[in-house]
């Protein structure tokens, strides 16, 4: 970590090793409190991640199982101690046997016709239900499911609470993930040099996370050679300059500016790693200077990052460092939580706009990704994440892993 970005730390106690079963029902305890705060006596969760996170069951596809029928799918009730399971993958879920079902699949409309009746056996007539996610299928049979003729909350919002506020087992978990990953990070790091192909790179960071213990890899890893002007392209049809993409076979050169960015899970969680690399030589005077203000706006931006500070203040004082321009990507953040999802709540100067901004804060107990874009126009630019835990007085780093070669 450079120097400087150490100044306002705030101590933390986070253990050495997660107790899993206290995080489990930490978690339960959040999401119910959420429920009440609602007046919900039931939630229904399709959501992967919200699932993982209410019932503290792994599920390996995470957002990309989505993508298929075979996805979980939650209940959680008001008066009951654990909740109600429905997945393909009954083994190790920690959950008692009477609360492991079966997969039910919600995109099929027999699927909706059984858990329909599922749902009878579980909630009372005329309780209030808050529902995460529809499916084609759940629209077309509300009335089936949902018989009273109330259609029900956004059972989502209390999870999305929940999440935003990591727990200290949370935190020690959320550490190991950053920490496997620094060790492919290192690994693909000492291998990079001209004549390397990007998909060596893949190959060796994989490698290296799954002999250190990652459960999954979230997204193909990202070394992207950055162009050094916007006018070269490539572009969406949206006219934004197309970052990232996919890792392909072509062979690294001497001089490129890589964007770096991966991400993986363990036990649950993501991590998030980012910095930007430049191949078989020493950075530039000027890309130095790229580096030294992409770490002052970071550094101004900790200098006012603390429990119950206005998410606005963190864009101004980003903005401050730059004469008022924003130095973060179009349609992007300033920065994002990190946990049961790869991109959570708080989201910071992202599309959701300035008023929402003004209106949330931050809280002690959330994680921020903060990843600032310093563009420089000819010669490319430079762009990393830090990520951090915010504290009632103001922050603790979560990973000190170099920013080399700068």
């Amino acid at each position: 970590m450079p120097a400087g970005l150490m100044e306002r730390v705030a101590p933390l106690s986070i253990p050495a090793t997660a107790d899993f079963d206290r995080m489990r029902a930490d978690r339960l305890a959040r999401v119910r409190a959420n429920m009440a705060a609602s007046g919900l006596d039931a939630i229904v969760l399709l959501g992967n991640t919200n699932v993982v996170y209410a019932t503290g069951a792994t599920w390996p596809l995470g957002d990309p199982g989505r993508a298929n029928f075979e996805q979980p799918v939650a209940v959680v009730l008001a008066d009951d101690e654990w909740p109600h399971l429905f997945t393909p993958l009954a083994d190790d879920t920690g959950l008692p046997a009477d609360h492991v079902h079966g997969p039910v699949y919600l995109d099929l409309d027999e699927g909706v016709t059984r858990f329909e009746s599922e749902l009878a056996a579980l909630v009372a007539p005329g309780a209030k239900i808050g529902v995460d996610e529809w499916t084609f299928a759940m629209s077309r049979e509300s009335k089936l499911l949902f018989p009273d003729g109330r259609p029900p909350s956004d059972g989502g919002k209390t999870v999305t609470k929940a999440k935003a506020i990591k727990t200290p087992d949370e935190l020690s978990v959320l550490r190991e993930a950053l920490r496997i990953t620094e060790v492919g990070i290192a690994a693909v790091q000492a291998q990079l040099a001209p004549g390397v192909r990007q998909m060596d790179l893949t190959a060796t960071f994989l490698a290296s996370v799954f002999d250190a213990g990652a459960d999954a890899n979230t997204l193909d890893p990202i070394w992207q050679v950055m162009p050094p002007s916007m006018a070269e392209g490539p572009w969406t049809t949206h006219g934004d300059l197309a970052c990232p993409l996919l890792t392909t076979e072509r062979e690294l050169q001497r001089g490129d500016v890589l964007w770096v960015d991966t991400s993986l899970t363990y036990k649950g969680f993501h991590s998030d790693f980012g910095r930007t690399w430049i191949v078989g030589q020493d950075p530039s005077d000027r890309q130095r200077a790229q580096f030294d203000t992409w770490k002052a706006i970071v550094d101004a931006v900790l200098d006012v990052t603390r429990a119950g500070v206005a998410q606005s203040e963190l864009l101004a004082a980003a903005r401050a460092v730059v004469g008022g321009e924003t130095p973060w990507m179009t349609h992007f953040y300033l920065g994002h939580g990190l946990g049961i999802d790869a991109a959570e709540m708080p989201y910071v100067g992202s599309d959701l706009g300035e008023q929402f901004d003004s209106s949330h804060a931050l809280e002690a107990g959330m994680v921020l990704v903060l990843e600032p874009l310093v563009w420089d126009d000819g010669a490319a630019g430079y762009r990393a994440e830090e990520v951090i835990v915010i504290t009632e007085d103001g922050w603790e780093p979560m990973t000190d892993y170099p920013y080399d070669p700068f």
